[in-house]
Protein backbone atom coordinates (compact mmCIF):
# COMPACT_ATOMS: atom_id res chain seq x y z
CA UNK A 1 0.00 0.00 0.00
CA UNK A 2 1.36 3.37 -1.02
CA UNK A 3 0.32 6.94 -0.39
CA UNK A 4 -1.45 8.34 -3.47
CA UNK A 5 0.70 9.82 -6.23
CA UNK A 6 -2.36 11.52 -7.72
CA UNK A 7 -5.49 12.97 -6.13
CA UNK A 8 -8.72 14.23 -7.68
CA UNK A 9 -9.18 17.27 -5.43
CA UNK A 10 -12.38 18.74 -6.85
CA UNK A 11 -14.89 19.95 -7.51
CA UNK A 12 -18.12 18.75 -5.97
CA UNK A 13 -20.77 18.04 -8.67
CA UNK A 14 -18.18 18.56 -11.38
CA UNK A 15 -17.89 14.98 -12.61
CA UNK A 16 -15.28 13.56 -10.21
CA UNK A 17 -17.10 10.23 -9.72
CA UNK A 18 -17.40 9.73 -13.47
CA UNK A 19 -13.70 10.53 -13.96
CA UNK A 20 -12.62 8.11 -11.24
CA UNK A 21 -14.86 5.30 -12.52
CA UNK A 22 -13.56 5.82 -16.07
CA UNK A 23 -9.93 5.90 -14.89
CA UNK A 24 -10.28 2.68 -12.92
CA UNK A 25 -10.65 0.84 -16.23
CA UNK A 26 -6.89 1.45 -16.69
CA UNK A 27 -4.85 -1.54 -15.49
CA UNK A 28 -2.20 0.77 -14.00
CA UNK A 29 -4.63 2.78 -11.87
CA UNK A 30 -5.63 1.58 -8.41
CA UNK A 31 -8.04 3.81 -6.52
CA UNK A 32 -9.98 3.98 -3.28
CA UNK A 33 -13.72 3.70 -3.96
CA UNK A 34 -15.01 5.83 -1.07
CA UNK A 35 -13.85 9.41 -0.46
CA UNK A 36 -11.28 9.30 2.37
CA UNK A 37 -11.68 12.99 3.35
CA UNK A 38 -8.24 12.75 4.92
CA UNK A 39 -6.91 16.23 4.20
CA UNK A 40 -10.09 17.96 5.34
CA UNK A 41 -11.86 15.91 8.05
CA UNK A 42 -9.56 13.07 9.15
CA UNK A 43 -6.13 14.68 9.15
CA UNK A 44 -5.51 14.08 12.86
CA UNK A 45 -5.68 10.32 12.20
CA UNK A 46 -2.25 10.53 10.57
CA UNK A 47 -0.61 9.32 7.36
CA UNK A 48 -0.41 5.69 8.47
CA UNK A 49 -4.21 5.58 8.77
CA UNK A 50 -4.50 7.19 5.33
CA UNK A 51 -2.04 4.80 3.70
CA UNK A 52 -3.94 1.88 5.17
CA UNK A 53 -7.08 2.91 3.25
CA UNK A 54 -5.20 2.62 -0.04
CA UNK A 55 -5.40 -0.42 -2.30
CA UNK A 56 -2.34 -2.61 -2.75
CA UNK A 57 -0.40 -1.79 -5.90
CA UNK A 58 2.24 -3.41 -8.04
CA UNK A 59 5.38 -1.68 -9.27
CA UNK A 60 4.43 0.87 -11.92
CA UNK A 61 0.80 1.24 -10.82
CA UNK A 62 -0.57 4.57 -9.64
CA UNK A 63 -2.48 4.90 -6.36
CA UNK A 64 -5.30 7.46 -6.46
CA UNK A 65 -8.14 8.83 -4.38
CA UNK A 66 -10.77 11.49 -4.85
CA UNK A 67 -12.30 13.89 -2.34
CA UNK A 68 -13.90 16.87 -4.11
CA UNK A 69 -14.09 19.04 -0.98
CA UNK A 70 -10.27 19.31 -0.85
CA UNK A 71 -10.36 22.02 -3.53
CA UNK A 72 -12.23 24.41 -1.23
CA UNK A 73 -10.47 23.41 2.01
CA UNK A 74 -8.05 26.10 3.18
CA UNK A 75 -5.60 23.67 4.83
CA UNK A 76 -5.57 20.99 2.12
CA UNK A 77 -2.82 22.36 -0.19
CA UNK A 78 -0.25 22.69 2.62
CA UNK A 79 -1.17 19.27 3.99
CA UNK A 80 -0.89 17.49 0.64
CA UNK A 81 2.34 19.32 -0.11
CA UNK A 82 3.82 18.17 3.20
CA UNK A 83 2.91 14.57 2.33
CA UNK A 84 4.59 14.93 -1.08
CA UNK A 85 5.41 18.01 -3.11
CA UNK A 86 5.26 15.84 -6.22
CA UNK A 87 1.59 14.81 -5.86
CA UNK A 88 -0.29 15.27 -9.14
CA UNK A 89 -3.60 17.06 -8.70
CA UNK A 90 -6.70 16.80 -10.87
CA UNK A 91 -9.61 19.25 -10.74
CA UNK A 92 -12.81 18.53 -12.65
CA UNK A 93 -14.63 21.82 -13.22
CA UNK A 94 -17.93 22.60 -14.88
CA UNK A 95 -19.99 25.73 -15.51
CA UNK A 96 -20.35 27.21 -12.00
CA UNK A 97 -24.03 28.07 -12.52
CA UNK A 98 -24.97 24.53 -13.57
CA UNK A 99 -22.73 23.21 -10.80
CA UNK A 100 -24.57 25.30 -8.19
CA UNK A 101 -27.95 24.07 -9.43
CA UNK A 102 -26.69 20.47 -9.40
CA UNK A 103 -25.40 20.97 -5.85
CA UNK A 104 -28.80 22.32 -4.79
CA UNK A 105 -30.57 19.42 -6.55
CA UNK A 106 -28.48 16.93 -4.57
CA UNK A 107 -29.33 18.63 -1.25
CA UNK A 108 -33.00 18.85 -2.24
CA UNK A 109 -33.14 15.09 -2.84
CA UNK A 110 -32.03 14.55 0.78
CA UNK A 111 -33.92 17.46 2.38
CA UNK A 112 -37.08 18.18 0.37
CA UNK A 113 -38.11 21.04 2.68
CA UNK A 114 -35.15 23.39 2.08
CA UNK A 115 -35.86 26.92 0.75
CA UNK A 116 -35.94 27.56 -3.00
CA UNK A 117 -32.74 27.92 -5.00
CA UNK A 118 -33.72 31.51 -5.78
CA UNK A 119 -34.12 32.52 -2.15
CA UNK A 120 -30.79 30.94 -1.15
CA UNK A 121 -28.94 32.65 -4.01
CA UNK A 122 -29.49 36.22 -2.83
CA UNK A 123 -28.60 38.01 0.36
CA UNK A 124 -31.12 40.55 -0.82
CA UNK A 125 -33.35 39.83 -3.81
CA UNK A 126 -34.24 43.48 -4.48
CA UNK A 127 -30.63 44.68 -4.67
CA UNK A 128 -29.60 41.44 -6.40
CA UNK A 129 -26.75 40.92 -3.95
CA UNK A 130 -25.53 37.32 -4.29
CA UNK A 131 -24.95 35.36 -1.09
CA UNK A 132 -21.37 34.16 -1.55
CA UNK A 133 -21.40 32.48 1.85
CA UNK A 134 -23.75 29.78 0.51
CA UNK A 135 -21.47 26.86 -0.33
CA UNK A 136 -23.30 26.08 -3.59
CA UNK A 137 -22.17 29.49 -4.85
CA UNK A 138 -18.86 29.69 -3.02
CA UNK A 139 -17.47 26.48 -4.58
CA UNK A 140 -17.85 27.85 -8.13
CA UNK A 141 -15.51 30.82 -7.54
CA UNK A 142 -12.72 28.62 -8.89
CA UNK A 143 -10.12 31.38 -9.35
CA UNK A 144 -10.23 32.22 -5.66
CA UNK A 145 -9.74 28.63 -4.52
CA UNK A 146 -7.02 28.02 -7.10
CA UNK A 147 -4.93 30.92 -5.75
CA UNK A 148 -4.62 29.01 -2.49
CA UNK A 149 -3.29 25.89 -4.29
CA UNK A 150 -0.78 27.88 -6.32
CA UNK A 151 0.96 28.91 -3.11
CA UNK A 152 2.04 25.27 -2.76
CA UNK A 153 1.95 23.68 -6.22
CA UNK A 154 3.10 24.84 -9.66
CA UNK A 155 0.27 25.17 -12.17
CA UNK A 156 1.84 22.42 -14.31
CA UNK A 157 1.20 19.92 -11.55
CA UNK A 158 -2.55 20.52 -11.65
CA UNK A 159 -4.69 19.19 -14.49
CA UNK A 160 -8.02 20.87 -15.15
CA UNK A 161 -10.60 18.56 -16.66
CA UNK A 162 -13.74 19.96 -18.28
CA UNK A 163 -16.86 18.38 -16.78
CA UNK A 164 -18.72 19.27 -19.98
CA UNK A 165 -16.16 17.56 -22.24
CA UNK A 166 -16.09 14.58 -19.91
CA UNK A 167 -19.70 14.03 -21.06
CA UNK A 168 -19.41 15.09 -24.72
CA UNK A 169 -15.98 13.53 -25.40
CA UNK A 170 -15.00 11.20 -22.53
CA UNK A 171 -12.22 9.49 -24.48
CA UNK A 172 -10.65 12.85 -25.40
CA UNK A 173 -10.58 14.11 -21.82
CA UNK A 174 -9.32 10.74 -20.59
CA UNK A 175 -6.52 10.92 -23.14
CA UNK A 176 -5.36 14.15 -21.48
CA UNK A 177 -5.64 12.63 -18.01
CA UNK A 178 -3.68 9.51 -18.97
CA UNK A 179 -0.93 11.69 -20.51
CA UNK A 180 -0.80 13.84 -17.38
CA UNK A 181 -0.45 10.77 -15.16
CA UNK A 182 2.25 9.34 -17.42
CA UNK A 183 0.09 6.35 -18.37
CA UNK A 184 -0.25 4.55 -21.68
CA UNK A 185 -3.38 5.70 -23.51
CA UNK A 186 -5.39 2.55 -22.95
CA UNK A 187 -8.81 4.09 -22.33
CA UNK A 188 -10.21 5.13 -25.71
CA UNK A 189 -13.50 5.58 -27.61
CA UNK A 190 -14.13 1.87 -27.65
CA UNK A 191 -14.66 1.88 -23.87
CA UNK A 192 -17.70 4.14 -23.96
CA UNK A 193 -21.25 4.21 -25.20
CA UNK A 194 -23.71 7.05 -24.76
CA UNK A 195 -26.77 6.35 -22.63
CA UNK A 196 -29.53 8.55 -24.03
CA UNK A 197 -31.91 8.21 -21.06
CA UNK A 198 -29.27 9.36 -18.58
CA UNK A 199 -27.62 11.79 -21.00
CA UNK A 200 -24.26 10.42 -19.89
CA UNK A 201 -21.50 8.31 -21.35
CA UNK A 202 -21.27 4.87 -19.74
CA UNK A 203 -18.56 2.25 -19.69
CA UNK A 204 -19.01 -0.83 -21.86
CA UNK A 205 -17.21 -2.81 -19.18
CA UNK A 206 -16.52 -1.68 -15.63
CA UNK A 207 -13.37 -2.52 -13.70
CA UNK A 208 -13.28 -6.23 -12.93
CA UNK A 209 -16.58 -6.96 -14.69
CA UNK A 210 -17.84 -7.85 -18.13
CA UNK A 211 -21.09 -5.92 -17.72
CA UNK A 212 -21.77 -2.39 -18.97
CA UNK A 213 -21.64 0.18 -16.21
CA UNK A 214 -23.44 3.50 -15.84
CA UNK A 215 -23.11 5.75 -12.82
CA UNK A 216 -25.74 5.18 -10.15
CA UNK A 217 -29.21 6.70 -9.76
CA UNK A 218 -27.86 9.68 -7.85
CA UNK A 219 -25.96 10.84 -10.96
CA UNK A 220 -27.66 12.79 -13.71
CA UNK A 221 -30.64 13.89 -11.59
CA UNK A 222 -33.17 16.15 -13.31
CA UNK A 223 -32.62 19.74 -12.21
CA UNK A 224 -35.55 21.86 -11.02
CA UNK A 225 -36.58 24.80 -13.22
CA UNK A 226 -34.81 27.89 -11.99
CA UNK A 227 -36.04 31.43 -12.67
CA UNK A 228 -34.12 32.58 -15.78
CA UNK A 229 -33.50 36.02 -14.33
CA UNK A 230 -31.74 34.41 -11.37
CA UNK A 231 -29.66 32.25 -13.74
CA UNK A 232 -28.67 35.41 -15.65
CA UNK A 233 -27.73 37.24 -12.44
CA UNK A 234 -25.51 34.29 -11.51
CA UNK A 235 -23.90 34.24 -14.97
CA UNK A 236 -23.04 37.92 -14.58
CA UNK A 237 -21.72 37.30 -11.07
CA UNK A 238 -19.42 34.46 -12.12
CA UNK A 239 -18.18 35.97 -15.39
CA UNK A 240 -15.20 37.95 -13.99
CA UNK A 241 -14.15 34.97 -11.85
CA UNK A 242 -14.42 32.64 -14.87
CA UNK A 243 -12.29 34.99 -16.98
CA UNK A 244 -9.65 35.09 -14.28
CA UNK A 245 -9.77 31.29 -14.02
CA UNK A 246 -9.28 30.97 -17.81
CA UNK A 247 -6.23 33.24 -17.56
CA UNK A 248 -4.75 31.34 -14.61
CA UNK A 249 -5.20 27.92 -16.24
CA UNK A 250 -4.53 28.95 -19.85
CA UNK A 251 -7.78 27.16 -20.79
CA UNK A 252 -11.06 28.61 -22.00
CA UNK A 253 -13.85 26.40 -20.71
CA UNK A 254 -16.50 28.18 -22.78
CA UNK A 255 -18.93 28.84 -19.95
CA UNK A 256 -19.79 32.36 -21.00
Amino acid sequence: KRLPQAIIIGVKKGGTRALLEFLRVHPDVRAVGAEPHFFDRNYERGLAWYRDLMPKTLEGQITMEKTPSYFVTKEAPARISSMSKGTKLIVVVRDPVTRAISDYTQTLSKKPDIPTFESLTFKNRTTGLIDTSWSAIQIGIYAKHLENWLLYFPIGQILFVSGERLISDPAGELGRVQDFLGLKRIITDKHFYFNKTKGFPCLKKAEGSSKPHCLGKTKGRTHPDIDQEVVQRLRDFYRPFNMKFYQMTGQDFGWD
